[in-house]
């Protein structure tokens, strides 16, 4: 059976949308206002510090035990395409005998409101999913939620695999650029799945009675996939780290080879500048204040001359060059 719930409260219309099955009920928030949170701590029961957690956008993941119900705080990560990183989207979980309510505070995790709208829409998914307890649902709604996190993750790799060309094709500062995006891209991701792991493996090994599921077994699913997924971003985050440091020593490997053509030029030119200032030299040359002969200005020239091939020949010599 189901049924939305839209009450008016000063004016504000209450966003509760809620889905029974036989004694089960899915609560679904997006957005929660003060309205909102009054509607749970009425309705529930709720301790006044879960609802400020609820209204508040910046909590760490936890997991909290009360006596009839469990309060979870998740985050699960959401790309940002305009500034290009992956940014963490929070999801908040009260679970109790005989209902789940989860409150997106955000309303940018596409898989819950898709699964929402399933159960919401299709009498046998509801029926699938409400139809056992309320530990099943919340396991099927994590696992979606991780399940989100596979193609985020597939991304990353990919634009690594298009990073190891680009590092050897394009140019210095655009390589450090492509680098230095997809490398906090990287760090953002790691920092949102490292703590759900700590979660996870506490309803994996602590026994909660009204979950009535081999907690083992379903969330041992969960933690398995977490545990891939930082896997994959800790491989990940060596191989863009062998990057950085190999497009490190092509920036300063290119550094080197200018600075050793400008001292080979300074080098052979040293020894000229001190044999320039040809028409200031105490030596009659041609076309100075006393006119000289051919001869001295055709015999500087060759000493200058001489004097470079000298020099490069010494440089070659030492193998500088």
């Amino acid at each position: 059976m189901e049924l939305n719930q839209v009450a008016i409260a000063d004016d504000h219309e209450l966003r509760v949308q809620t889905i029974s099955q036989g004694k089960l009920t899915w609560v679904y928030i997006e957005k929660p206002t003060e309205a909102e949170a009054q509607f749970l701590a009425e309705t529930y029961g709720f301790h006044p510090l879960e609802i400020d957690d609820v209204l508040s956008r910046a909590q760490r993941p936890k997991l909290d035990e009360d006596d009839d119900h469990l309060f979870i705080v998740m985050q699960f990560p959401v790309f940002n395409k305009t500034n290009r990183i992956t940014r963490p989207s929070e999801v908040d979980i009260f679970i109790g005998e005989n209902y789940v309510v989860t409150v997106h505070c955000s309303g940018d995790l596409r898989p819950l409101s898709k699964f929402f709208q399933e159960c919401q829409t299709r009498d046998e998914s509801r029926a699938a999913y409400l139809g056992r307890s309320s530990g099943y649902l919340l396991y099927h709604i994590i696992d979606r939620l991780v399940n989100y996190c596979i193609p985020i993750l597939n991304r990353i790799t990919e634009n690594i695999e298009g990073l190891e060309d680009l590092v050897f094709t394009e140019s210095v500062p655009e390589t450090v650029r492509s680098i230095s995006l997809l490398r906090r891209d990287l760090i953002s991701f790691r920092r949102v799945i490292r703590p759900q792991i700590s979660v996870i493996e506490t309803l994996e090994q602590e026994d909660y009675p009204f979950f009535k599921e081999e907690q083992e077994v379903y969330f041992g699913d969960i933690a398995d996939q977490f545990r891939k997924i930082w896997d994959g971003l800790e491989d990940c985050k060596e191989v863009v780290d062998g990057l950085y440091e190999t497009s490190n020593w092509f920036t300063s490997h290119r550094i080197q080879e200018i600075m050793r053509v400008l001292t080979i030029i300074t080098v052979i030119l040293a020894p000229l500048t001190l044999l320039s200032g040809i028409y200031g030299m105490n030596v009659p040359l041609p076309g100075g204040a006393e006119h000289g002969s051919m001869a001295s200005f055709l015999g500087i020239l060759a000493l200058m001359s001489a004097t470079g091939i000298a020099m490069l020949a010494f440089l070659r010599h030492r193998h500088w060059i």
